[in-house]
């Protein structure tokens, strides 16, 4: 092996890239590891929460910040982390095209999008069942759609989706818990909110033609639809950091202290994969930056660092 890097970053999403900024700027000889660049953020039509763009997409705010860490000549390798293991006082991990030493771990590595578990959504996956409505709501123009979910992310899901559709349904189990100002857009959208109410199947031919409620609905449970997107949140990848000891919550989010440190000394991290409950681009971004600081401390036995 010819390499050993200060720090591998697992993951090439925001907080990924972020890290990877951060730790070059340390003087690290840092590498990042990730299959998907950009991460989810990619399938956001819209960010307006992000402080210097008053409205930027997903994409073009991860342009920004790769155009960033390119100053920096950066390690990118575009693979999949397969397992870690602890090797003396460094990490040896391996991918399925080569295998890399690491004197420190920062797991950016995400989530991914939950199943609702119910009849008919992977007999009809990509066939009138879609968990990302930029990348299919555009298949549905003038058509009927219903989103499940009642979070913000649903929120936002239903709005871009009723660009596209005659129709949009956004049906909740609960009542809707979204940002006031989503909650003023969904309002002036041809969107009808169906709150307190659970889809318990899907149903079709070839592709999806209705669902079926757990109550009625302008009297009848089956309500006719042409596409299904399911946005109740994610789960957190974190399974290669259990293998190291790591610690988690019950929703198997990695825990991290104020420094984005876990129980393990030389493991750091950020983003959706954290235990912090607010999951938004900006609080990835931070995390990032403190895992690169604290692993900058860890590396030079330093207590404290000032910038």
């Amino acid at each position: 092996m010819e390499n050993i890097f200060d720090v591998v970053i697992i993951g090439s999403g925001i907080a990924g890239l972020s890290a990877a900024i951060y730790s070059k700027r340390l003087g690290f000889n840092s590498i990042v590891i990730g299959n998907e660049p950009g991460g989810t953020l990619m399938n956001a039509s819209l960010i307006e929460n992000y402080p210097g763009f008053s409205k930027i997409s997903g994409k073009g705010l991860i342009k920004k910040v790769e155009e960033h860490l390119q100053n920096y000549n950066p390690n990118i390798l575009n693979d999949t982390v397969e397992k870690i293991k602890k090797q003396e006082n460094k990490f040896l991990i391996k991918t399925k095209k080569e295998e890399v030493l690491g004197k420190t771990i920062i797991f950016c590595t995400g989530s991914e999008w939950k199943k609702i578990n119910i009849p008919g959504e992977k007999e009809f996956l990509n066939k009138g069942v879609h968990y990302c409505a930029l990348c299919d709501g555009f298949f549905y123009k003038e058509k009927t759609i219903a989103v499940l979910g009642g979070g913000d992310s649903a929120t936002k899901e239903a709005i871009l989706l009723s660009k596209y559709a005659k129709k949009t349904y956004l049906i909740t189990r609960g009542k809707l818990n979204a940002e006031p100002i989503n909650i003023k857009k969904i309002k002036k959208e041809k969107i009808e909110i169906i709150e307190n109410t659970e889809v318990i199947e899907i149903k079709g031919e070839k592709f999806v033609n209705s669902i079926v409620l757990d109550k009625e609905f302008n009297g009848s449970n089956v309500l006719n639809v042409d596409g299904v997107f399911v946005e109740i949140g994610r789960t957190p990848i974190s399974e290669l950091a259990i293998s190291l000891g790591v610690k988690t919550n019950e929703e198997k989010e990695i825990i991290i202290d104020k420094e984005s440190k876990t129980n393990v000394q030389g493991i750091y991290a950020a983003g959706d994969v954290t235990d912090n409950q607010l999951k938004q681009a900006i609080t990835g971004v931070g995390e990032a930056v403190k895992a690169s600081y604290s692993a900058y401390k860890y590396l030079n036995n330093k207590k404290t660092l000032r910038y």
